[in-house]
C-alpha cells in the first residue's frame, strides 16, 4: 500500500484545457495523441508536481487514447513524477559526463545538506532528492536541476551553497556556477581575443 493517497478525480482547469487544446492543434488531424507529453506536463504542474492515475486517465480521455498508452509514456520518462515530490525537486545527474566531472561529490553534498537519500523527501516537504540519468547539459557537467532551473559546473561547495540559499528562502542564480558564460569553453575570451 502506498504512503500517499491517489485522488479520485482530476480535470484540467479552464486555462489548462485551453493550453491543452493549443498543444493538440500543433499536430495534424488524427495525430493529436502526439501531444501526450505536453499534456502530461500540464497535468503534473496543475497537481503539485506529480501525476496521479486520475490525471493520466484524464489526459487519455482528452486525447482519445487508451489509458495504458499514457501510463507507458509517464513511466518511461523521468520528468514525470508518479508520486508526490517536495516543493523543490532536486534532480542530480549521475550519467557518464557528470560522473567523470565529479557528480559523486555533488550527490554527497546534496545528501548531506538535505539529510535525505535519493528517492526521499525532507520531513517538511520542501525537498525531494532524485537521481537522473541525463539532463542534457553535458558540456556544463556536473549539474542538477531544481524544479525548472539548471545549475551547472557544480562542485560539492557550490551545490551545498545553492541548497542553503533555497532553504533560507533565496533564489540562487541558475546556470554555470563558475566563470563560464553559458556553454562556451571556460577558456573562451570572446571575439577578437
Amino acid at each position: 500500500m502506498s504512503a500517499f493517497e491517489q485522488p479520485k478525480s482530476f480535470a484540467f482547469t479552464g486555462e489548462n484545457l485551453t493550453r491543452a487544446k493549443q498543444h493538440m492543434a500543433k499536430y495534424p488531424e488524427g495525430r493529436q495523441n502526439s501531444a501526450v507529453m505536453p499534456l502530461l506536463d500540464l497535468a503534473q504542474r496543475q497537481h503539485d508536481g506529480w501525476l496521479p492515475l486520475a490525471a493520466m486517465d484524464h489526459v487519455a480521455e482528452v486525447l482519445g487514447m487508451e489509458p495504458i498508452r499514457v501510463y507507458e509514456v509517464a513511466n518511461f520518462y523521468t520528468m514525470y513524477n508518479l508520486k508526490p515530490v517536495g516543493r523543490r525537486h532536486v534532480q542530480v545527474c549521475t550519467n557518464i559526463c557528470c560522473l567523470l566531472r565529479g557528480s559523486d561529490d555533488v550527490e554527497a553534498a546534496c545528501r548531506k545538506e538535505l539529510g535525505i537519500d535519493f528517492g526521499e523527501t525532507t520531513d517538511d516537504g520542501m525537498f525531494t532528492l532524485t537521481e537522473v540519468e541525463c539532463l542534457g547539459a553535458c558540456v556544463n557537467a556536473p549539474m542538477m536541476q531544481i524544479n525548472d532551473d539548471y545549475y551547472e559546473d557544480l562542485d560539492a561547495k557550490s551545490a551545498a551553497k545553492i541548497l542553503k540559499e533555497l532553504k533560507n528562502g533565496g533564489t540562487p542564480k541558475p546556470g554555470p556556477q563558475n566563470a563560464r558564460k553559458g556553454c562556451e569553453p571556460i577558456t573562451y575570451k570572446g571575439k577578437g581575443a
